[in-house]
């Protein structure tokens, strides 16, 4: 296992951080032991959750993913030292947290006490914002016409953005997390936290958490260029964009447990036939290649200048094995030349 360097922090985290939403709705206890201890036994060091978690959100399964990983810590207290965990607070959307209001400086403290006591651990390594209080083009929101910027009131949201980054201030000052980072975000919302921090003396973002993908590259090139020289470390999320990149959804499929077959909330919209159609054109080179269209996607993923760790997910230990495999594969020239040639065919096939 590889190890980079999270953003300005000073911590190392290993190239695979493991994700974990399908824990308490597709995985039990017993299914999120045997993912974190096969993780670590690979090296992994690294484990992602939220207090939204698990995923599809609803009021019954808000905070299970925490508690599975508070029960999995409360039983493994020698391993604290050795993990970079990270939790995330929800947004504004969701009337079963907070009367689906935004992320205000008393949310924050309160959340990370929640998170805490979940987690049954004194410290979170890193504390990231869900999704900002504007919104933002993300979930299928990018294109064109689909959000108006000028609607926002820039003044109003940085006045909020500072709120917040003083009560993560307090956070950090109390040792309750180490450091903060962003989620589903855009430049603007970087430049300004670090505007602000700058300015006020406060933490920086270490880290930004999106969508990103061979079959969503929005963030490329400018958002990661900015993370690069900024030093920010850059995580991408959804690697197999919702699993259609493992090729399981071919022809219609929907196998039985899978994401695909519950309720979304933002709906099916990586399901496209421009996807379809992409997929099949990288499956045809992981055939090639002698290896599963999953690790085509997330070696190629890992391989992006300015990905620091790839965050991934499982429902059960084959898949996770395959997954973390992946990151022992180096593509060559001549496949990231075929892979370019299908991304300038679909560029952004949802």
């Amino acid at each position: 296992m590889e190890y980079s360097k999270l953003g300005s922090s000073n911590l190392n985290v290993s190239r695979v951080c493991l994700g974990s939403m399908t824990w308490g709705q597709q995985n039990n206890q017993q299914d999120a032991d045997q993912q974190i201890e096969f993780a670590l036994n690979q090296g992994v060091n690294f484990i992602d959750t939220a207090e939204l978690y698990s995923i599809p959100p609803s009021p019954k399964t808000y905070g299970k993913t925490e508690a599975i990983i508070g029960d999995w810590l409360s039983r493994n207290r020698n391993q604290r030292q050795n993990l970079i965990i990270a939790s995330k607070i929800a947004g504004a959307g969701l009337s079963w947290i907070r009367d689906g209001g935004p992320i205000t400086g008393e949310a924050i403290i309160q959340s990370v006490d929640n998170s805490l006591q979940r987690l049954q651990t004194d410290y979170m390594d890193l504390y990231q914002l869900h999704w900002p209080n504007r919104t933002s083009p993300h979930f299928g929101k990018q294109w064109p016409g689909m959000i108006t910027f000028s609607d926002e009131d820039s003044k109003q949201q940085t006045s909020q953005m500072l709120e917040i980054l003083q009560a993560l201030s307090e956070c950090v000052k109390a040792g309750k997390i180490r450091h903060c980072g962003l989620s589903d975000d855009t430049p603007w919302g970087i430049a300004t936290y670090l505007k602000l921090s700058q300015q006020y003396d406060l933490p920086k973002m270490v880290s930004i958490q999106n969508e990103f993908s061979l079959l969503n590259l929005k963030d490329w090139p400018y958002l990661i260029e900015q993370c690069i020289h900024e030093d920010i470390a850059y995580l991408p999320w959804s690697p197999l964009g919702g699993g259609v990149l493992s090729g399981k959804y071919a022809n219609g499929a929907r196998p039985e447990g899978s994401r695909w077959t519950l309720a979304q909330r933002q709906g099916l919209f990586r399901n496209t036939q421009a996807s379809h159609n992409a997929v099949a054109e990288y499956i045809r080179i992981a055939d090639s290649l002698n290896i599963t269209p999953a690790q085509l996607a997330l070696a190629w993923c890992n391989q992006v200048d300015g990905v620091t760790s790839t965050i991934i997910g499982a429902t059960n230990l084959t898949q996770l094995e395959e997954d973390i495999s992946a990151f022992d594969i180096t593509l060559d020239n001549d496949t990231l030349t075929k892979i370019g040639d299908v991304i300038k065919q679909f560029p952004m096939p949802y």
